[in-house]
């Protein structure tokens, strides 16, 4: 999954696709360097965002998913929180909504994907961007995750979504502290429920910093590490800035959590 923020102030790119034709340009690149899926946002999730009007995510996206979802074979993510923001590009193209907040913020979001025949990807979240940080005390951080997944794909499921429509993501970055964070990914199997895919996003994220004392964008090859952990642990998709960068490691983390003896296993 390709990252397209089609934002002023996003973590690592704030602004430099925030025009629509300067994010169309970036998300044909990152599907011609290999993405399976373009991923693409109007409101920043950093720790400390504001919540950005309906009318505006609406105004920066619909023109970047409408282009995309045009093209053939293209599938289209929209990163939203918003019913009205993702119905209209539902409408437009998109066939997936991510939403940060696991049906907390809006939880229409279940009854639209479930009439659109749309996957819905739901994320583990406590509280909300400005909030999200002061949050961070767990009990059971791993048994924690897991019963949100329950909880929450039982309501999906009840509003009509079909299990074959849904993925997790245990929302590294969001509500936890860096030591969670490698906590998450060292023990995935913890927090996975059986037949339900997850979505792994650790690109260029501060926990990558605290290890490395890298600047964002200059955290490649720390991402490169997490993105392989993930994938040798049981992420089935991550989400990423470098796509092209970041395919072979793909590749050769799921070839070796897939070998077998005799013989090569091949990447998906």
């Amino acid at each position: 999954m390709g990252v397209i923020n089609v934002t002023p102030d996003s973590f690592s790119d704030g602004g430099l696709f925030f025009e629509p034709r300067q994010a169309i340009s970036h998300a044909s690149r990152l599907w011609e360097e290999g993405a399976d899926i373009l991923d693409v946002g109007g409101a920043s999730s950093r720790p400390g965002a504001e919540p950005v009007p309906v009318a505006e995510e609406i105004r920066r996206v619909l023109p970047v998913v409408e282009e995309l979802a045009g093209r053939s074979g293209c599938v289209v993510s929209v990163d939203t929180v918003s019913y009205e923001v993702a119905a209209r590009c539902l409408d437009a193209g998109a066939s997936i909504i991510n939403d940060i907040s696991g049906l907390q913020q809006d939880p229409r979001l279940a009854r639209l994907a479930a009439e659109a025949k749309a996957g819905l990807i739901l994320m583990h979240m406590r509280g909300d961007p400005r909030t999200m940080q002061s949050l961070t005390d767990y009990g059971d951080l791993e048994g924690e995750i897991h019963w949100f997944f329950e909880r929450q794909v039982a309501y999906a499921l009840a509003e009509g979504v079909q299990p074959d429509q849904i993925v997790l993501d245990p929302g590294i970055g969001f509500s936890k502290t860096a030591e969670q964070n490698l906590l998450i990914l060292k023990h995935l199997d913890r927090i996975r429920l059986e037949g339900y895919p997850l979505l792994i996003g650790v690109s260029r994220k501060s926990f990558i910093g605290k290890i490395t004392g890298a600047e964002p964008r200059g955290r490649l090859m720390g991402t490169a590490g997490a993105v392989a952990a993930s994938v040798l642990n049981g992420a089935d998709c991550v989400r990423v800035h470098d796509v092209g960068l970041l395919r072979d490691t793909v590749a050769v983390a799921d070839a070796i959590r897939r070998a077998v003896p005799n013989g090569i296993a091949k990447g998906r």
